[in-house]
């Protein structure tokens, strides 16, 4: 196996490293330092990085790499898992999205060692994680006060990719675009495969969006033939996953008090309703209305709207839209069972 070298430290073959690697200071003088987890087989094979929080908002991500570190099923059998918690520990100590100088380190890769704050944490990331990888898993929430259905977004066009993307478990796949400055970007750029996991809110720990997680970066871990696949009864087959179209955001027609129709997953129709917006009086301004027929995946959590603030995020499916919807439902009842634990 190749050398590993992490934040100054060597990581043997067989071995389980815990490393603090220090990103910049803080005015006090004292390190800020980003939390890895390293474990290594003794076998030969893929590395792959799961990483979150790098919005610091973005919660989620740092509970399903917690619950990973404590799973006992997660034993490597070969290649090298390398667990990044907390990617910007500056907005997660501040519950920010932004770093300090108010970048979004998610629009800042590949950063410069002798750049702004921001960059050099996204230098950093990049040169000691990212560089030594063949896959990653980037997890990511909604933004503050919207919520996203477990999804994933990628580039489904890469068969490899496509491949890891189905594998992971949840009923939709979008495929996203690149954006400047971002982390899959770069990674794609140094010939990193990259999936995005986008699921639950800000600043919240969703309980759905967190087993949905787990479980689907165990079962990449399983197709990479990374970890034994789980014996006992018969294997149960993968459902395909949903691949949208496209995808939009519906706003609000006037200013007001919302009153939600619809929620997250449903499938809704071309004129559904999918929230009224009324004033302080109880009277029905106006109505959101869907434009097209698709699957709720993402929406906004606050009941009060401006004209024109993004309230929807519905994606668009040449399948029919009620069967995804069930296969959303199933994958709820399997994840969240009325008693038990992560399985």
């Amino acid at each position: 196996m190749e050398k590993l070298v992490i934040g100054g430290t060597e990581i043997k073959p067989g071995t389980w490293v815990q490393i603090e690697m220090p990103v910049a200071k803080l005015y006090t003088d004292t390190d800020i330092s980003m939390p890895i987890q390293v474990m290594r087989a003794k076998k030969d094979g893929p590395t792959v990085f799961v990483s979150a929080a790098v919005h610091g908002d973005e919660l989620n991500g740092i509970e399903i790499i917690r619950r990973l570190i404590k799973l006992k099923a997660l034993k490597l059998t070969r290649g090298t898992l390398i667990l990044v918690p907390m990617v910007n520990v500056y907005g997660v100590l501040n519950q920010s999205r932004y770093m300090p100088d108010r970048r979004d380190l998610n629009r800042t890769f590949p950063g410069s060692a002798q750049g702004s704050l921001a960059g050099r944490v996204a230098d950093k990331f990049l040169t000691e994680i990212v560089n030594h990888c063949d896959y990653g898993i980037d997890l990511h929430t909604g933004a503050i006060h919207r919520s996203n259905l477990p999804q994933i977004r990628a580039d489904l066009n890469d068969e490899v990719t496509r491949g890891l993307a189905d594998v992971f478990g949840v009923p939709v796949l979008l495929n996203s675009n690149l954006r400047d400055g971002s982390l899959r970007q770069s990674a794609l750029e140094s010939g990193v495969r990259i999936l995005l996991y986008e699921a639950g809110e800000a600043l919240r720990f969703d309980e759905l969006s967190i087993r949905a997680g787990v479980k689907g970066v165990m079962n990449v871990l399983s197709h990479l033939e990374m970890i034994r696949k789980r014996s006992g009864g018969r294997s149960k087959k993968v459902l395909r996953p949903y691949e949208a179209n496209n995808s939009a955001w519906v706003r609000a027609s006037c200013s007001g008090i919302v009153l939600n129709k619809k929620r997250l997953g449903d499938a809704v129709q071309k004129g559904d309703v999918l929230a009224e917006i009324g004033s302080p009086f109880g009277d029905v301004m106006g109505e959101v209305i869907a434009i097209r027929s698709g699957i709720i995946i993402g929406q906004q959590n606050i009941p009060l709207v401006q004209e024109g603030d993004a309230m929807f995020h519905i994606a668009y499916f040449s399948e029919d839209g009620e069967m995804i919807a069930e296969r959303i439902e199933n994958m709820q009842d399997s994840l969240l069972p009325e008693s038990g634990d992560i399985g």
